[in-house]
């Protein structure tokens, strides 16, 4: 059978295909297998990794994470960065110095650069892209080059059930209250308030919510409804690792 112009084109095309479905299963396994858990570690050894948290396969860079406390329940995207120390290898002592807590989202491409402390409590998210650090470059001395003096190390704190926009930028000695919302593109330095909305460079309150005004903290609502059968709402907030409840709530 002679091969036509056609022939050749529908077997190219099949083909292609085949070899498209191959590489998406392949890579879908890889993403599934490289994932790191407390039951499949890899090579990793974390201060803590705590039940049903995933860092997702491929990771960003990650060193010295027997200094990395990482809650339950925590998502963490592809090719996030969380590291302690300035370089793999170092005895920084029996304490964390990147702790996160329970049912923390750290969005894909964020780094989270910790030397000191860095502390993000239960349930803060983050979009894409956040730095987070707390170590700036030093440049009081004017007669050497700014990559070459000493850093200086502020402790970093973000409250439980903040939101951090993408893009943003904590540095370091940033203090901020529980349910910030840090808007996208922002740097935020110094004390930032419960319930308050932050946004600019450098980051400015633009809002807060108070009991005065009747709202609840953001973020804070039941789960949707309706609910698969026989599932009630206590019982997906204890399977997911979240507390909706306002903070003022007592627990039952």
């Amino acid at each position: 059978m002679p091969i036509t112009a056609d022939l050749y084109s529908a077997v190219r095309t099949r083909t292609r295909r085949a070899a498209g479905r191959a590489v998406h299963r392949g890579w879908r396994w890889l993403r599934e297998a490289g994932a790191v858990s407390n039951r499949n570690p890899g090579p990793y050894r974390f201060h803590t990794l705590g039940d049903g948290s995933k860092l997702a396969f491929p990771l960003g860079t990650v060193f010295n994470e027997q200094s990395i406390a990482i809650g339950p329940f925590c998502i963490i995207g592809e090719q996030v960065t969380i590291s302690a120390g300035f370089l793999p290898g170092l005895d920084l002592g029996p304490d964390p110095v990147v702790t996160i807590g329970g049912g923390c989202v750290i969005g894909r491409g964020s780094h989270l650069v910790g030397h000191q402390s860095i502390v993000l409590g239960d349930d803060v998210w983050t979009g894409p892209n956040v730095y987070i650090s707390d170590q700036a470059h030093e440049y009081r001395d004017t007669t050497l080059p700014i990559g070459k003096q000493w850093p200086r190390n502020e402790p970093v704190e973000i409250g439980s059930g903040s939101w951090i926009g993408t893009g943003a930028v904590i540095l370091p000695g940033a203090r901020l209250g529980r349910n910030v919302v840090v808007a996208a593109g922002s740097v935020v330095r110094g004390e930032v308030p419960d319930h308050a909305v932050v946004a600019g460079a450098p980051a400015r309150v633009v809002r807060r919510f108070t009991e005065d005004e009747g709202w609840q903290p953001p973020f804070r609502h039941e789960p949707p409804r309706p609910l698969p059968d026989g599932v009630t709402a206590e019982q997906l907030r204890e399977l997911v690792g979240w507390d909706l409840r306002p903070p003022t709530d007592e627990v039952s």
